[in-house]
């Protein structure tokens, strides 16, 4: 266990306090147990801070060097063997089995999403001694049988043909991204698309006609339904709309934090009627309160008294950055401000500029690495080792079998 991930575990030990008997039952049924992530942004490989310099002293636009280094974010680990000692680490101190990964952007562009989509397949085949990329939920428990980890891909976006000559061509994309692997699909992101509105959205129209028609495609596909982005009535709209479960896959209860990125009772209540799940993330802003690792575990808590354990994942919608992350970014010039990409279009007040959603003890007790102090919090607030099981991963998994059978 490196430093980095030492320090972010000796501080969330401290906030939650654990006596000896439920720190060691905690760590024992985590590292047991198929954890599962219902959605991940992943593990943060470090710039390669000299090429990167160069292609800026080479006059590469803003769009390159944007690419460039998600690209690097992405696939370091594949790419640098110098690497992959951390790598491994990471995942070890994680006692992750599975992630829902992040890999398509924020958007509709199938030539967009497909970047991310081959940047993540690319890791997988690159590193397959270690990792595998399942698309199937029984994949997700061979793996654990095998001592390996995996990614079950997901996209930002639903991928469009952007022509609209009908709808049956606008929506073929749904079908190939499912033969590339990807299992699961935003509807919105924080603004409006073709389908409905998304949670940043000053209106709540709901979803569209189009909409409901690329509901019933998923469910035909066998796409799971995330709305984990979409606004409240195009939520409640889908949930309404498909005949298969849908999922918020990383969001936090509206009752605890108002923030736009929360979801109330009604939300939550509908998504569970379609068999579904809510997926509690561990952004501080998003969590309110003292926005650490005590509150994220409220949020968990609120969501299994209220609609019971069956119905509660956990989705961080974090990474963890490399411990040679801030070496590397040094060695690169600073540029001119740019424009901030459309994602980052959110309502004025809804992000995390202020300092004090970025404490220390908030962003080293809900580092990722830091995942089986999640299951130590559970054992410590009592849930059972039956309940703790379906809360790390064997809620997803249900769902995502219902989806694709």
């Amino acid at each position: 266990m490196n430093e980095q991930i030492k320090h972010a575990r000796d501080i969330a030990i401290r906030i939650l306090n654990p006596s000896k008997t439920e720190l060691e039952h905690g760590l024992a049924i985590h590292k047991e147990s198929v954890v599962v992530e219902s959605y991940s942004l992943g593990v943060m490989a470090p710039l390669d801070g000299k090429r990167l310099a160069q292609k800026i002293e080479d006059g590469a636009t803003d769009i390159e060097l944007q690419d460039l280094s998600e690209d690097m974010r992405m696939t370091g680990w594949a790419d640098r063997p110098e690497l992959r000692q951390e790598y491994r680490e990471i995942w070890e101190a994680s006692g992750v089995t599975c992630s829902f990964q992040n890999a398509g952007e924020e958007g509709n562009d199938p030539l967009r999403l497909l970047k991310r989509l081959a940047r993540h397949t690319y890791v997988t085949d690159k590193l397959s001694d270690t990792m595998m990329r399942a698309v199937h939920p029984d994949e997700i428990v061979i793996a654990k049988q095998n001592g390996k980890v995996c990614r079950y891909l997901t996209g930002n976006g639903i991928p469009l043909a952007g022509n609209q000559t009908n709808t049956q061509e606008e929506l073929r994309f749904i079908r190939v991204f499912y033969q590339l692997g990807v299992r699961m699909m935003h509807l919105t992101y924080n603004r409006r698309n073709p389908i409905g509105d998304g949670c940043g959205e000053p209106a709540d129209a709901g979803l569209s006609e189009f909409g409901r028609e690329t509901v019933k495609e998923m469910n035909r596909v066998g796409v799971l339904i995330d709305i984990a982005h979409s606004g409240r009535q195009t939520g409640l709209d889908a949930a309404a709309a498909s005949e298969r479960p849908i999922v918020i896959s990383h969001s936090c209860a509206a009752s605890l934090s108002n923030h736009i990125r929360c979801k109330d009772d009604e939300t939550i209540r509908a998504v569970i009627a379609t068999g579904g799940t809510i997926g509690i993330t561990n952004v501080p802003y998003f969590l309110g309160g003292k926005g650490d690792i005590r509150t994220m575990l409220d949020h968990i808590d609120y969501v299994a008294k209220t609609f019971g354990t069956d119905h509660v994942t956990i989705g961080t919608d974090s990474s963890y950055s490399s411990q040679l992350t801030a070496a590397e970014a040094a060695k690169v010039p600073k540029t001119r401000s740019i424009r901030e990409r459309w994602e980052a279009l959110w309502p004025e007040g809804s992000r995390a500029h202020s300092t004090e959603w970025r404490q220390e003890h908030q962003i080293q007790s809900l580092m990722w690495t830091n995942w089986p102090m999640i299951t130590v919090g559970l054992v410590q607030r009592g849930y059972s080792d039956t309940d703790i099981r379906k809360i790390i991963g064997k809620n997803i998994l249900r769902v995502s079998r219902d989806v694709l059978s």
